[in-house]
């Protein structure tokens, strides 16, 4: 987490000067983990953060929600017609999606050894708690988040299994800061209780705003006593729950920036005022063509200025895409990691005036 230097103090001339810098989402095209590690780490090299590509063309097992099933302390999954079930033993799914994993952070492992340069930083995706719950169904094919037990036990298991899967990252990269990004992706349907019912005739009710935070809390504690050392909860950007991303102890919250309100911005700010980070989905990837470079850098720094925070903090911003790259095709996806870095370029010019 980065903080604003107190002007009472003299800085330390020997720190790393403090810069915007950019990453990608996790989602990436394509089905070869080499290709997808080497464009990453190619692209996205200091001191911007490199991923854990996420590649669902390799098909079951691959997709997030399935990805993070497979963390799941005793807790079993496999796939029926409706989605993925909780199962009492894993079966062929789980263990495909387990073993997809493992070839991943393998691979990270082979391309990072073969750098000059160590890493300095590595980040992950995750599903988080209330999202996986909302995608997993249970045995009578209703889902997870119709059941407060169901949801607090995914949680928990959830909670236990980040620890094993950190340190296999950690030991793929050795020294490397750990980042993780927490995908909320259903969070406002979570709270306003618009997710459909198996038979879609119905919806299930609202979850409570505490229960969020605490179920976010519950992980975010388990994933700092594993070694992370940063933690940003991604949400889509209606309805974001700012506040209780921050309640429960998060060090950043990742959104796009396209649809945010003079609201949101106010929270956001607020949010940087107290020493957050801001991973800014600045990138619109979904048209046709790139945003351009000056008016990506716009769409931050024209809010910040009117905001009335100082150029200094911009040190506290990821540039990031307003959605995974899955979509695209394997240079449009590298493309996007550059006009990034670019945006990035561009913001930490105007941090210096």
């Amino acid at each position: 987490m980065t903080h604003r230097q107190d002007p009472s103090k003299p800085a330390r001339v020997s720190a790393a000067p403090l810069e915007v810098t950019a990453t990608g989402l996790g989602p990436w095209p394509g089905e070869d983990p080499v290709e997808a590690a080497r464009i990453i780490r190619g692209e996205l090299g200091s001191p911007h953060l490199p991923f854990l590509a996420e590649l669902p063309d390799r098909g079951v097992g691959s997709d997030a929600l399935g990805r993070t099933a497979s963390l799941l302390v005793e807790m079993a999954v496999d796939v029926q017609p409706y989605g993925w079930r909780l199962v009492d033993r894993p079966g062929k799914d789980f263990r495909r999606a387990a073993s997809a994993l493992s070839t991943d952070i393998n691979v990270l492992a082979d391309v990072a050894g073969a750098e000059d340069t160590a890493a300095a930083e590595i980040k992950v995706q995750l599903l988080g708690p209330l999202s996986l719950a909302a995608g997993l169904h249970l045995h009578n094919g209703e889902r997870s988040l119709i059941d407060y037990g169901a949801r607090r036990d995914v949680a928990a298991s959830l909670a236990a299994g980040v620890g094993s899967h950190l340190s296999r990252v950690s030991s793929a990269v050795p020294g490397a800061r750990l980042v993780v990004q927490l995908d909320e992706p259903d969070i406002a349907a979570v709270l306003a209780g618009t997710i459909p019912t198996s038979s879609g005739y119905r919806t299930l009710r609202a979850v409570g705003g505490q229960e969020v935070t605490e179920s976010w809390r519950l992980v975010i504690d388990a994933l700092r006593a594993a070694g992370a050392a940063e933690i940003a909860v991604s949400v889509p950007e209606i309805e974001a729950p700012f506040d209780r991303i921050l309640a429960a102890g998060a060090d950043g919250i990742a959104v796009p920036l396209k649809a945010l309100t003079s609201r949101q911005w106010e929270q956001l700010a607020g949010a940087v005022e107290a020493g957050k980070r801001l991973w800014a989905g600045t990138l619109d990837v979904g048209t046709s063509t790139l945003p351009k470079v000056a008016d990506a850098v716009d769409s931050v720094w024209r809010p910040w200025h009117q905001l009335g925070l100082p150029a200094s903090s911009l040190s506290t911003v990821r540039i990031t895409p307003s959605a995974g790259l899955a979509g695209h095709t394997p240079s449009t996806a590298t493309a996007a990691l550059n006009r990034l870095t670019q945006v990035a370029d561009g913001l930490n010019q105007r941090a210096q005036g």
